[in-house]
């Protein structure tokens, strides 16, 4: 028999909590009961989103970045597209129904998201926009996201997150 201090307790359930730390996006993907497997890495200062599929072991195509603009409008619009692609601004606008979107302000993002950059999420964003994922996110078993923290990605059905975050699929990035 092992017994254990109440600090030796705490020391391991300490270690356990990082090991197992969720982030808002895995509880709301319990929630709804939806499967999905969470991968995390120490960032190491800002990377770019090859990087991160690199670290993790992945083919670019499979990882996806999350942006988010502001149309003509007013309106705002977030675009989910592979990491090495470019949001093509004018089929983007055109699957929007605007004139024409720009990108926001970096500092405009944690305040209308709730996600900083590097770690924003099509899942879970303090107020509901339109989302939009790139057509070749269904090519896949599995795609990877951001799981709304630095260092999180999370990897799932590709259906499960169209359905999670409310997706539209269309032709929105360049380059992929």
């Amino acid at each position: 028999m092992i017994v254990l201090s109440s600090a030796d307790v705490s020391c391991y359930n300490d270690l356990i909590m990082k090991k197992t730390e969720k982030t808002n996006v895995c509880r709301i993907l319990d929630t709804k009961k939806i499967t999905y497997e969470l991968h995390t890495y120490e960032p190491d200062g800002m990377l770019s989103g090859e990087e991160v599929a690199h670290i993790l072991g992945e083919d670019a195509v499979r990882v996806f970045k999350t942006l988010v603009t502001q149309g003509k409008s007013g309106a705002y619009y977030v675009f989910v597209i592979p990491v090495g692609a470019e949001l093509n601004l004018k089929s983007a606008a055109k699957a929007a129904g605007e004139k024409a979107v720009s990108m926001i302000k970096q500092k405009d993002l944690l305040p209308l998201t709730g996600y900083i950059h590097g770690g924003c999420s099509p899942v879970g964003m303090e107020k509901s926009f339109p989302t939009f994922i790139h057509e070749t996110a269904v090519d896949f078993d599995r795609v990877f996201v951001s799981a709304g923290k630095v260092g999180f990605q999370i990897e799932l059905d590709p259906q499960d997150l169209i359905r999670v975050a409310n997706c539209t699929v269309a032709d929105i990035a360049d380059g992929e």
